[in-house]
């Protein structure tokens, strides 16, 4: 079945808990990974929440800069491609970036992924901040996200509670948020296709409907 980009991929059990890592790519595998958009500087917060009860399940943010990245604290979403230092995830192109919305979206999950514009210096300011988070433990995904935002100018508000949908709640409060409703209704059950992600290979859809590998 034809997706929006890529398969959507198995999502733990654990998700509601989130995950852990502490791992610490070298500079060299960023330097190589890096990534640079030619869309507007701005910050991204993705809401994972639960169908049908509407319960939280991650947050995490893209944040698009001089450079693009995704903070995913203790998230489990993960690629030999993409070089990761502490909860972010470095070399976020769009092909990314869609694999890693489909990862997430699943029969009893749906994203939100709410945007502000913002300026560059404010953009990299939340990349230096999410970089000094640190990792982080398991469930604290709402809380370092929060943490991470309000040192940033502009975002000094975010909560820094537990609650994700308390964190989304108030983002939608900022001026000019835009936001994205992302939702697969497949069941889950594409243990493979994680597999072969791990492997190295994505495999998604191309613009001529055939499943191709995807980097």
């Amino acid at each position: 079945m034809q997706r929006r980009a890529f398969l959507a991929l198995a999502l733990p059990a654990a998700l509601a808990a989130c995950g852990a890592d502490n791992k610490w790519a070298s500079d060299e595998a960023i330097r190589r990974a890096r990534y640079v958009s030619n869309e507007p500087p701005s910050i991204t917060l993705f809401s994972v929440i639960g169908i049908p009860r509407g319960e939280g399940g991650h947050s995490a943010l893209m944040i698009n800069g001089s450079q693009r990245v995704i903070y995913d604290p203790a998230g489990s979403w993960e690629h030999p491609a993409i070089p990761e230092r502490h909860d972010v995830l470095y070399g976020i192109t769009p092909n990314f970036r869609n694999f890693y919305i489909d990862y997430h979206a699943r029969s009893t999950y749906w994203v939100a992924e709410d945007t502000v514009q913002v300026p560059l210096a404010v953009a990299d300011a939340a990349i230096r901040s999410v970089e000094r988070q640190g990792a982080s433990n398991k469930s604290f995904c709402a809380v370092n996200t929060g943490k991470a935002l309000s040192r940033v100018p502009g975002f000094e508000g975010a909560p820094t509670g537990f609650s994700v949908l308390k964190l989304r709640e108030w983002f939608l409060t900022l001026p000019g948020v835009t936001s994205r409703r992302h939702m697969d209704g497949d069941p889950a059950n594409n243990h493979d296709v994680l597999l072969r992600q791990k492997s190295g290979a994505i495999t998604g859809y191309g613009r001529d409907g055939q499943l191709h590998v995807m980097r």
